[in-house]
């Protein structure tokens, strides 16, 4: 008889755990796995920090892996304000003192981006490397291929103060629906995942506290302005584009970046954690180190 192969350390992902976490002024929902060097996973809209939940396992075999729901968002703690890309930028800075950690490398997407970015910025000494995935860097030059026909139609709708969440309440789902199939092209996510955020943008309250982050961009334009025009991106960052921004984020950094490399998938959409995980994490990993 064969002797039934021993299951390794390796192959049982690193358990996540969930705790609350007193930061910048608010409470942040705040999953955790793993051990070793931080690395720091900041999701967008709509989503929590369960849209890293294809990639964390692997990450965490060799990381502490720390994925918060944003500042009033998911599970975090409602906030009134502070929705602007550097009290964000803010918030992760006081998460990880919170958390003990005096280097990480950060991750964002979408919204996740800006934040990233002003942290790195701003803390150099503090973050070790940058990876940016499908978002745009406020006004910064590079984007104009992109945005040659308008920004896309819900940037407007969001903006408008009290307007999406009255129109919406109600209909969260079919709504959140149509941005999870974008995001996939089509296909859709496992049902677990698609019920985790609708829940989590459902409700008046939460769509507003959604729609505040498209509200404070102009805000967080200007800060990113402000900081491209006195300081360069000095930390190696790698840049991640899929459908529909694709390479327009590398753009903008390639003027004001150190150390950069950029990628574009193909066949995927902009959920690229959830849509094309294992592409991300042949990128990431080596990257990470």
């Amino acid at each position: 008889m064969s002797p039934v192969p021993r299951t390794t350390a390796r192959s049982r992902p690193p358990e996540v755990v969930l705790r609350r976490v007193e930061a910048g002024g608010v409470e942040l929902h705040v999953a955790t796995a793993g051990q070793g060097p931080a690395v720091l996973l900041l999701h967008g809209f709509p989503h929590t920090w369960q849209l890293w939940t294809e990639v964390i396992g692997e990450l965490a075999h060799d990381h502490r892996v720390i994925a918060p729901d944003l500042r009033g968002l998911g599970a975090s703690g409602p906030a009134t304000g502070g929705y602007d890309a550097g009290t964000l930028a803010a918030d992760a800075e006081a998460l990880l003192a919170a958390l003990g950690e005096t280097s990480a490398a950060v991750v964002g997407i979408d919204a996740g981006t800006p934040p990233a970015f002003l942290l790195a910025m701003r803390r150099p000494d503090l973050v070790s490397r940058l990876v940016v995935m499908e978002s745009l860097l406020g006004t910064l030059p590079g984007a104009e291929d992109f945005l040659a026909g308008g920004a896309p139609w819900w940037f407007g709708f969001h903006a408008v103060p009290g307007l999406a969440e009255d129109v919406l309440t109600g209909h969260e789902a079919r709504y959140i629906d149509w941005f999870l199939d974008a995001g996939t092209l089509g296909e859709g996510l496992r049902p677990d995942l698609r019920d985790a955020f609708v829940s989590a943008y459902t409700g008046t309250d939460a769509l507003r506290r959604a729609f505040s982050y498209y509200r404070a961009m102009p805000a967080g334009a200007r800060q990113i302005q402000r900081a491209a025009a006195t300081g360069r991106l000095t930390v190696p960052t790698m840049a991640i584009g899929a459908h529909p921004v694709g390479a327009a984020l590398e753009r903008q950094l390639r003027p004001i970046t150190d150390d950069l490399v950029g990628h574009v998938l193909e066949d995927c959409g902009h959920i690229i954690p959830l849509h094309r995980p294992e592409a991300l994490l042949g990128l990431i990993k080596p990257f990470l180190g």
